[in-house]
């Protein structure tokens, strides 16, 4: 099943909250709402919505303190089960028309095998695994796809597996209804194409692509490490105003699109794209920031990152990594209460935060000085939470500005 984004807040503040995701549309009606064992509720938001939400005006609408975040997670109940006119009766219904108009009996087993969430892109649906596994459904093979996409009102269909072992991390998408998989989304002002059946689109990076719009980087040299179909690079480029943007990416069905999203959105012109391993770059002291973002971790290109800095002035490293915190030993304080426990939990995840940051910074300082034979001076300028994977995995970026003697 494919992760859901849910919007965690503060379960005082959650009916508050629905309203005004729902106001805006961005209330995935399909999905119950989840309660956290710390006393916390997470929100179902559709994921087509997510570059519209304003994570800094939301959080604004609770209590400072309060949990406010975006979390990625598989959605761990049925749906619900009374929504009359939504897509999933409504193809529930066409589907047990179809088959009964064929002699076959509509069973609860069937009824399971229908797709509950899917991710939709324009007038195209890619499904996941779990769903038409059936060999009922190979009998009806032609008529299947028509009719999945007019109860889901969509014009195109495909099918994800799995993600490959490529080293690519490519898409094992196969198409069901429709000539082609090249889908646009557009994020902040930006416009993003993409062949669904080759590359992924990662939604969940939003708020970092926010972040990065709002950088002023007029008459800087920015590196891309892992571009990708244009993520990072192209707010660097329309939104920060980067003078130029380095572009490195290895898969060539990601760099296809990247050309062409430099293209639609009228920055290729600044932009260099470098096909290939960046390991095998052949730049050097020619960056005034560098964007490594990779995760789980990044830190392959670390030495890269570093050769890049422009000798006599530095620059910024902005690092991507998942980071886990120790999950709370309850069972050796059992007299702490629930809330000690919440602040202790959030704290711990600071803490491992901070911890790998600083690890970061003696680290890198340590590669600057075996590259350049000079002692730099590495100071953590930020740490961004971007989103949750789990109560205890967070995916961060760290800001770490680094500055020769």
């Amino acid at each position: 099943m494919e992760d859901v984004p849910w919007l965690r807040v503060s379960q005082c503040y959650a009916q508050q909250f629905r309203r005004y995701l729902q106001s805006k549309g961005a209330l995935d009606l399909s999905l119950c709402l989840l309660k956290d064992s710390d006393e916390t509720v997470h929100l179902p938001i559709l994921q087509s919505c997510l570059p519209q939400l304003d994570l800094q005006s939301l959080r604004s609408m609770g209590a400072s303190d309060g949990a406010c975040d975006i979390v990625w997670s598989q959605y761990p109940l049925q749906p619900k089960k009374k929504r009359g006119g939504m897509c999933g009766d409504k193809l529930e219904k066409i589907l047990q028309e179809m088959l009964e108009s064929q002699g076959e009996r509509w069973t609860e087993e069937l009824r399971r095998d229908v797709p509950r969430s899917f991710q939709r892109h324009g007038d195209l649906l890619v499904l996941g695994d779990n769903c038409f596994s059936l060999p009922l459904w190979k009998k009806i093979d032609r008529q299947l796809w028509s009719a999945v996409a007019k109860g889901l009102g969509a014009k195109r269909l495909a099918k994800m597996s799995r993600i490959s072992s490529d080293g690519f991390r490519s898409p094992v998408v196969t198409m069901l209804l429709g000539e082609h998989g090249w889908v646009k989304h557009v994020d902040n002002r930006i416009s993003y194409e993409f062949d669904v059946t080759k590359c992924m689109f990662s939604a969940g990076n939003i708020t970092e692509k926010l972040r990065v719009a709002g950088f002023d980087c007029r008459g800087e040299t920015v590196v891309d490490l892992y571009a990708g179909i244009g993520y990072f690079t192209l707010p660097y480029l329309v939104h920060a105003g980067a003078s130029h943007v380095h572009a490195c990416e290895w898969n060539p069905d990601a760099v296809e699109a990247l050309q062409k999203n430099l293209m639609a959105n009228g920055v290729s012109d600044r932009c260099t794209v470098h096909q290939g391993d960046n390991r095998q770059l052949q730049l050097c002291g020619i960056a005034d920031r560098v964007n490594l973002g990779l995760i789980p971790s990044s830190e392959d290109g670390w030495p890269v990152a570093c050769r890049l800095l422009k000798r006599t002035t530095g620059g910024i490293l902005h690092i991507h990594q998942n980071v886990t915190s120790a999950l709370p030993n309850t069972a050796a304080a059992p007299a702490i209460n629930e809330a000690t426990q919440r602040v202790s939990g959030k704290k711990a995840d600071r803490e491992a935060w901070q911890a790998w940051a600083d690890d970061t910074a003696h680290r890198i300082a340590s590669l600057l000085k075996d590259i350049t034979g000079a002692a730099w001076t590495t100071n953590i300028q930020h740490i961004e939470h971007v989103k949750s994977y789990a109560p205890h995995v967070h995916h961060v970026v760290l800001d770490l500005d680094c500055r020769p003697p």
